[in-house]
């Protein structure tokens, strides 16, 4: 039984650690633990989205001062890129 308690655990932890981070709603301490991105570039990802509307495409991230080809060659693996959920509530139709 502990076994296979541990290798339940072992192969959950493993998916999490495989899971993309997405550069629309991660928080600046989620996008420093990417490769290649610290506290100054992380802020330079959150502000561009909020300038923006988010990012597209994760090669958008070349656009954020700071972020060439040689860190998104490091990082393309661990991000994607979802589109932000509007937070209004739907308004029921009226009769």
């Amino acid at each position: 039984m502990k076994k296979f308690l541990f290798g339940a655990l072992a192969a959950l932890a493993a998916g999490l650690s495989l899971a993309a981070v997405n550069i629309n709603t991660a928080a600046q301490s989620e996008l420093e633990a990417l490769p290649g991105i610290g506290p100054a570039k992380a802020k330079a990802i959150v502000a561009y989205r909020q300038q923006n509307g988010g990012f597209k495409t994760t090669e958008e991230l070349k656009n954020v001062k700071g972020i060439g080809e040689g860190i998104y060659g490091k990082l393309k693996a661990e991000v994607t890129v979802a589109p932000v959920q509007n937070k209004r509530k739907a308004v029921p139709a009226s009769k």
